[in-house]
């Protein structure tokens, strides 16, 4: 093989082997959709966790797994969501996890994992020390892509109404698995728009932190 050709092809894997290193989806189990606790007990014993006394135990895989199956709001299916979805449009807040391994994307068709970054970013998006405590942080952030046919404010106003529901969705869940949750609205958002490489017009509108 003439030399210029071998350069080339040892350069072509060992990009190839350098991103299979960087970037790595993750399957996710079967979310848990049956027993647990009651509708009612969960929302009884549904609460935010309070800062200073959060917790920085481990989240399993399988918790994780549940939690962003119903903070999606797809959760009957192909038969409609659980969260307010305008002209019934696929969810245009989508949750990024960051956590020990880095920042994930969840995608919630397909219900798994993509990696954007290794990075460990916990400790520098929230406003409050307590955040880089937190096993994952879901980080919602608008889809730029979706609501184009509406004004900046009506967007804006069915994305928070979908946090909302969002958010809701995940305290609900966590009491029900016996997680701590809480919702901080007092982020970073320069911070996780540079370390997410997000387009500028794409303002992350709060984080939820999940622990044990």
């Amino acid at each position: 093989m003439p030399y210029l050709m071998r350069n080339l092809v040892i350069i072509l894997f060992s990009s190839l082997f350098s991103l299979s290193l960087c970037y790595a989806d993750i399957s996710l189990p079967t979310p848990q959709t049956k027993d647990g606790m009651s509708l009612l007990e969960s929302l009884k014993k549904r609460a935010s966790t309070p800062g200073g006394g959060f917790p920085a135990g481990k989240v399993s895989d399988d918790e994780l797994s549940t939690i962003l199956w119903a903070a999606s709001g797809l959760n009957r299916g192909k038969t409609g969501w659980t969260v307010p979805m305008a002209n019934g449009k696929p969810p245009y807040v989508r949750i990024y996890v960051a956590g020990e391994k880095g920042v994930f994307l969840y995608e919630w068709e397909g219900h798994y994992l993509r990696e954007i970054t290794n990075k460990d970013i916990r400790a520098d998006i929230g406003m409050q020390n307590f955040t880089k405590r937190a096993a994952y942080s879901l980080i919602f952030i608008p889809d730029t892509n979706a609501l184009t046919d509406l004004s900046p404010e009506q967007a804006n106003q069915f994305r928070q109404i979908a946090v909302g529901a969002m958010s809701q969705n995940v305290y609900l869940v966590a009491a029900s698995l016996k997680l701590s949750a809480r919702y901080i609205h007092s982020i970073k958002p320069e911070v996780i728009v540079q370390e997410l490489q997000l387009p500028e017009n794409s303002q992350p509108i709060g984080l939820m932190l999940l622990g044990k």
